[in-house]
């Protein structure tokens, strides 16, 4: 006997609620409410459980010789996960259609079945023949790599008790569904649940599971983030499809460090891994063009140079244009304001654009003097030296402020050859001279001095 119970959910953020309301009350978002009825059954609510119950012990009695790490034989990989995958851990990969998420997980796949591992390839969207297609266009064939085309959970419960895997892969959450839930697949009740029975399957069953997330409109991991809570590791995939270059972010870890990254490039016989960014970044760079600014961006413990691209033309609009490519929109309009007020520029009868090369997206405030030298360098139609790099953060009172890892970024500028840096005044203090040796740093704290300076 059971007993149907409507409720209201929310797509963006999964909130619940007893009654309809044009916007979510918790984060406000119109038209985002779907109708979703809850089943109370009596018997056992999840399929996967534990074996045995647990029982608290003592914090220092825990026994942690049984937390293993699997090694995935892709160095950027590894490092991500802060030195392998751990054994029975849940991870969601999330990311737009088309940016290789399938790829990886295949490709990583034929790496742990190549350690004698099995492998359970859940490949709910394809059948087995279309996923068989690409993997031999990869060249994976590995025996230990099992293929299951099927949506329903019991039955892919089943294919696991038979297969008995080391590692699943779900391609992905959205499509997989049970039957005795009343909601559509995809919904988030249906969402909620089959997480929750992976949940069950990795921490009852040792079994070391993947489920593959698509985004929305926003970017955020459709399900809605609940699924982010449930999950121990969330890795998010980004990149233009139509450059070369991927970057998988960690921002949640619980086996490892957080904001760390890794750097990929897509080719003919799958993603290939960037082990120097910089040069990858720089390797197409014009020198002595104006409108071209190299900054050293920080993300995670990895530092990398970039070229952050400024176009300034006359416009006959009254309106000119302002737009960024890898960048945050809102924070050039700021620097602009500041462009136009502190230093004197007459940018409003002028079109902006900003692109940061290679397709990647950057919001760290260090790149702020970056941004601003490059649209006065094309506004003036002067080029930067080709050997400087820019760094500090922008006030809106027009001073540079310090930023975070300075001997991080300028071991990294060093490293590629550049002998000049402008940053502010406050990271002089402390910089060891075997850094001030090898690369001039020149201390500013206004953004007029920056531009007196790069220009000289």
């Amino acid at each position: 006997m059971t007993k149907t119970k409507v409720i209201w959910s929310c797509r963006e953020c999964g909130h619940s609620q007893p009654k309809w309301t044009g916007s979510c009350s918790q984060c406000q978002n119109w038209n985002t409410l779907v109708e979703e009825a809850i089943v109370s059954e009596t018997k056992q609510k999840f399929e996967s459980k534990r074996k045995e119950s647990a029982t608290a012990v003592r914090i220092r009695e825990v026994d942690t010789t049984a937390f293993q790490r699997i090694q995935t034989q892709m160095g950027e990989l590894d490092r991500l996960f802060g030195g392998g995958i751990v054994e029975g851990s849940l991870i969601l990969v999330g990311g737009e259609p088309g940016v290789g998420k399938s790829t990886l997980l295949l490709q990583m796949a034929n790496a742990l079945a190549g350690q004698g591992l099995t492998v359970l390839y859940i490949c709910g969207e394809e059948s087995a023949e279309q996923t068989s297609l690409r993997a031999k266009r990869l060249g994976i064939e590995h025996p230990n790599i099992y293929l299951l085309s099927e949506t329903h959970f019991s039955a892919i419960r089943a294919q696991i008790d038979l297969v008995k895997p080391d590692v699943a892969i779900v391609d992905s959450v959205q499509i997989v569904y049970k039957s005795e839930l009343p909601s559509s697949p995809g919904s988030v009740v249906q969402v909620r649940e089959i997480a929750t029975e992976f949940m069950h399957l990795a921490k009852g069953q040792g079994i070391t599971s993947f489920l593959i997330g698509h985004v929305t409109k926003s970017g955020d991991i459709a399900g809605p983030r609940l699924l982010e809570h449930i999950v121990d590791t969330v890795l998010e995939f980004e990149g233009d499809r139509h450059h070369g270059y991927r970057l998988l972010r960690a921002i949640k870890n619980r086996f490892g460090p957080t904001d760390e990254i890794a750097i990929f490039q897509m080719k003919e016989m799958g993603l290939v891994e960037v082990a120097n960014p910089s040069q990858a970044f720089l390797e197409e760079r014009m020198k002595e063009v104006s409108g071209s600014a190299i900054v050293p961006g920080l993300e995670g413990a990895r530092s990398f140079l970039l070229e952050i691209q400024a176009l300034v033309t006359p416009t006959s609009f009254s309106t000119p244009s302002r737009r960024s490519a890898g960048l945050d929109q809102n924070r050039l309009a700021l620097l602009l304001a500041v462009l136009e007020k502190r230093v004197g520029y007459q940018l409003h009868h002028c079109d902006v654009f900003v692109a940061l090369a290679g397709g990647l997206k950057i919001v760290e405030p260090a790149i702020d003097l970056g941004i601003l030298l490059a649209i006065a360098s094309s506004f003036s139609n002067r080029p930067l030296p080709s050997d400087l790099i820019v760094l500090g953060e922008v006030g809106l009172g027009g001073e540079v402020r310090g930023v975070s890892r300075i001997e991080t970024r300028l071991k990294e500028a060093i490293h590629m050859g550049f002998r000049q840096c402008i940053l502010p005044r406050k990271n002089l203090k402390g910089l060891s001279n075997n850094l001030t040796e090898k690369i001039k740093c020149i201390g500013i704290d206004l953004v007029d001095q920056a531009i007196q300076t790069a220009f000289g």
